[in-house]
């Protein structure tokens, strides 16, 4: 089944590895077959990993984007896990890491990246981060 993306003006995104960069008008995308996508807004750049639910979100993004190198982002990945795991209680947030992990295993990374997207949520309400993963008091120096 294709894939449809409209695109805004000036948007990015990565198709297997090609950032590809709209040009000054909406435009849609239809992807025929299976591919490594990934929107310009679900990009995190390393300096964007400030929080531990960021810094598990990273390494995944990374396998998927470069699964050549993903056994080094594993590593990363299953490293920052075990600590998130081990500092948290929740048992929402803890059965959300368990899902994230099984996607993982399984390769199945982008569903794994949606998954840790609920880690950010549990972050901001728990340990006030806001939205940029920054402490609350400091969002608006």
């Amino acid at each position: 089944m294709p894939l449809k993306l409209s695109l805004k003006p000036g948007e990015k995104l990565v198709i297997n590895g090609a950032v590809v960069t709209n040009g000054d008008k909406r435009a849609g995308l239809i992807i025929q077959n299976k591919a490594c996508l990934l929107r310009e807004k679900d990009i995190m750049q390393p300096e964007e990993a400030a929080t531990p639910a960021r810094r598990i979100y990273l390494p995944i993004m990374m396998m998927y984007l470069d699964r050549e190198g993903s056994e080094q982002y594993y590593n990363d990945f299953a490293l920052r896990m075990t600590e998130f795991m081990g500092a948290i209680c929740n048992h929402e947030a803890l059965a959300t890491c368990i899902d994230i992990s099984r996607e993982v295993m399984g390769g199945s990374h982008y569903k794994a990246l949606v998954l840790c997207r609920k880690l950010f949520e549990f972050e901001r309400e728990r340990l006030n981060y806001d939205h940029q993963g920054l402490p609350e008091h400091t969002a608006h120096c």
